[in-house]
Protein backbone atom coordinates (compact mmCIF):
# COMPACT_ATOMS: atom_id res chain seq x y z
CA UNK A 1 0.00 0.00 0.00
CA UNK A 2 0.96 3.64 -1.57
CA UNK A 3 0.01 5.75 1.46
CA UNK A 4 0.60 9.68 1.70
CA UNK A 5 0.60 11.56 5.20
CA UNK A 6 -0.92 15.24 4.86
CA UNK A 7 1.60 16.28 7.76
CA UNK A 8 4.66 15.51 5.64
CA UNK A 9 3.64 17.47 2.34
CA UNK A 10 5.49 21.00 2.67
CA UNK A 11 3.29 24.12 2.03
CA UNK A 12 3.40 25.59 -1.66
CA UNK A 13 5.23 22.63 -2.61
CA UNK A 14 4.99 19.17 -2.79
CA UNK A 15 6.49 15.83 -1.61
CA UNK A 16 8.63 13.01 -3.40
CA UNK A 17 7.78 10.09 -2.79
CA UNK A 18 10.14 6.96 -4.24
CA UNK A 19 10.79 3.35 -3.10
CA UNK A 20 9.01 -0.14 -3.28
CA UNK A 21 5.79 -1.85 -2.43
CA UNK A 22 4.45 -5.27 -2.03
CA UNK A 23 3.25 -6.11 -5.76
CA UNK A 24 0.22 -8.30 -4.02
CA UNK A 25 -1.87 -4.76 -3.58
CA UNK A 26 -2.62 -4.93 -7.31
CA UNK A 27 -4.66 -7.75 -7.47
CA UNK A 28 -3.29 -8.97 -10.78
CA UNK A 29 -4.40 -12.36 -10.22
CA UNK A 30 -7.91 -11.94 -11.76
CA UNK A 31 -6.34 -10.89 -15.27
CA UNK A 32 -4.52 -14.20 -14.99
CA UNK A 33 -1.14 -12.25 -14.77
CA UNK A 34 1.68 -12.92 -11.69
CA UNK A 35 3.30 -9.95 -10.15
CA UNK A 36 7.17 -10.40 -10.52
CA UNK A 37 9.30 -8.47 -7.58
CA UNK A 38 8.03 -5.67 -6.05
CA UNK A 39 6.08 -2.29 -7.41
CA UNK A 40 8.48 0.47 -8.29
CA UNK A 41 7.05 4.36 -8.26
CA UNK A 42 8.64 7.38 -8.21
CA UNK A 43 6.31 10.31 -7.27
CA UNK A 44 5.59 13.94 -6.81
CA UNK A 45 2.28 14.34 -3.92
CA UNK A 46 1.21 17.77 -3.48
CA UNK A 47 -2.12 19.92 -2.21
CA UNK A 48 -4.14 22.25 -4.33
CA UNK A 49 -7.82 23.32 -3.82
CA UNK A 50 -8.62 21.21 -1.05
CA UNK A 51 -7.26 17.66 -2.79
CA UNK A 52 -4.45 15.83 -3.15
CA UNK A 53 -3.06 15.20 -6.15
CA UNK A 54 0.30 12.69 -7.63
CA UNK A 55 2.08 12.29 -10.75
CA UNK A 56 4.77 10.42 -11.62
CA UNK A 57 6.52 7.06 -12.74
CA UNK A 58 4.67 3.16 -11.97
CA UNK A 59 7.04 0.22 -13.20
CA UNK A 60 5.99 -3.50 -12.57
CA UNK A 61 7.48 -6.42 -13.56
CA UNK A 62 4.99 -8.97 -14.56
CA UNK A 63 4.93 -13.02 -15.70
CA UNK A 64 2.21 -13.19 -18.42
CA UNK A 65 0.95 -16.17 -20.95
CA UNK A 66 1.23 -15.74 -24.35
CA UNK A 67 -2.49 -16.12 -26.03
CA UNK A 68 -0.59 -17.87 -29.38
CA UNK A 69 2.25 -20.17 -28.06
CA UNK A 70 0.86 -20.92 -24.16
CA UNK A 71 4.39 -19.82 -23.02
CA UNK A 72 4.83 -18.00 -19.99
CA UNK A 73 6.69 -14.92 -20.91
CA UNK A 74 7.51 -11.35 -18.44
CA UNK A 75 7.82 -8.11 -19.17
CA UNK A 76 8.16 -4.79 -17.74
CA UNK A 77 4.35 -2.66 -17.53
CA UNK A 78 5.35 1.11 -16.66
CA UNK A 79 4.09 3.90 -17.21
CA UNK A 80 5.88 7.99 -16.94
CA UNK A 81 2.32 9.35 -17.25
CA UNK A 82 0.53 8.28 -13.59
CA UNK A 83 -1.68 11.16 -12.83
CA UNK A 84 -4.55 10.74 -10.04
CA UNK A 85 -6.47 14.03 -7.88
CA UNK A 86 -8.29 12.87 -5.07
CA UNK A 87 -10.58 15.12 -2.41
CA UNK A 88 -9.74 14.93 0.90
CA UNK A 89 -11.86 12.96 3.29
CA UNK A 90 -10.51 14.91 6.65
CA UNK A 91 -8.34 11.64 7.12
CA UNK A 92 -4.86 12.78 7.57
CA UNK A 93 -3.33 9.52 5.49
CA UNK A 94 -4.54 9.38 1.87
CA UNK A 95 -4.40 6.06 0.55
CA UNK A 96 -2.82 5.96 -3.28
CA UNK A 97 -3.03 2.14 -4.03
CA UNK A 98 -6.75 1.69 -5.56
CA UNK A 99 -5.38 4.51 -7.86
CA UNK A 100 -2.07 3.41 -9.08
CA UNK A 101 -3.71 -0.27 -8.74
CA UNK A 102 -5.86 0.90 -12.08
CA UNK A 103 -3.20 2.36 -13.79
CA UNK A 104 -1.05 -0.52 -13.60
CA UNK A 105 -4.14 -2.97 -14.60
CA UNK A 106 -5.22 -0.64 -17.26
CA UNK A 107 -1.52 -1.38 -18.87
CA UNK A 108 -1.97 -4.81 -19.11
CA UNK A 109 -2.65 -6.35 -22.74
CA UNK A 110 -6.09 -8.07 -23.19
CA UNK A 111 -3.96 -10.17 -25.27
CA UNK A 112 -0.76 -10.85 -24.54
CA UNK A 113 1.98 -11.93 -26.49
CA UNK A 114 5.40 -13.16 -26.26
CA UNK A 115 6.73 -11.08 -29.30
CA UNK A 116 4.52 -8.32 -28.78
CA UNK A 117 7.53 -6.11 -27.65
CA UNK A 118 9.70 -7.53 -30.92
CA UNK A 119 12.80 -9.08 -28.56
CA UNK A 120 11.41 -12.82 -29.22
CA UNK A 121 9.59 -14.67 -32.17
CA UNK A 122 7.01 -16.60 -30.87
CA UNK A 123 6.88 -20.19 -31.45
CA UNK A 124 2.98 -20.62 -32.62
CA UNK A 125 2.60 -21.34 -36.23
CA UNK A 126 -0.23 -20.68 -38.06
CA UNK A 127 -1.54 -21.14 -41.70
CA UNK A 128 -0.02 -19.28 -44.55
CA UNK A 129 -1.27 -16.32 -45.93
CA UNK A 130 -0.97 -13.95 -48.85
CA UNK A 131 -1.21 -10.71 -46.75
CA UNK A 132 1.00 -10.18 -43.13
CA UNK A 133 -0.27 -7.12 -41.33
CA UNK A 134 1.67 -6.85 -38.08
CA UNK A 135 1.54 -9.82 -36.55
CA UNK A 136 -1.82 -10.94 -37.72
CA UNK A 137 -2.46 -13.06 -40.26
CA UNK A 138 -4.84 -11.73 -42.58
CA UNK A 139 -6.09 -14.36 -45.91
CA UNK A 140 -7.20 -12.39 -49.25
CA UNK A 141 -9.69 -15.34 -50.04
CA UNK A 142 -13.11 -13.85 -50.72
CA UNK A 143 -15.42 -15.06 -48.06
CA UNK A 144 -18.18 -17.09 -49.00
CA UNK A 145 -21.29 -15.86 -51.28
CA UNK A 146 -23.88 -14.20 -48.44
CA UNK A 147 -27.38 -16.18 -48.36
CA UNK A 148 -29.84 -14.39 -48.01
CA UNK A 149 -31.65 -14.14 -44.75
CA UNK A 150 -35.05 -15.02 -46.55
CA UNK A 151 -33.87 -18.10 -48.72
CA UNK A 152 -35.24 -20.33 -46.34
CA UNK A 153 -38.80 -18.73 -46.59
CA UNK A 154 -38.35 -18.39 -50.36
CA UNK A 155 -37.83 -22.14 -50.48
CA UNK A 156 -41.04 -22.81 -48.76
CA UNK A 157 -43.07 -20.51 -51.12
CA UNK A 158 -41.72 -22.28 -54.06
CA UNK A 159 -42.90 -25.60 -52.51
Amino acid sequence: MIQVHLQQIPQSSFLTLSGEANSACLDLEEAGIESVGPLFYDLEVGLSNGGLFATGTLSQKVRMTCVCCLETFEETIMTKEFATQQELQGSEVVDLTWAIREDIQLLLPMHPRCDLGGNKKCSASFPKSDVLRGSHCVTTQAPPPARSVWSALDNILKQ
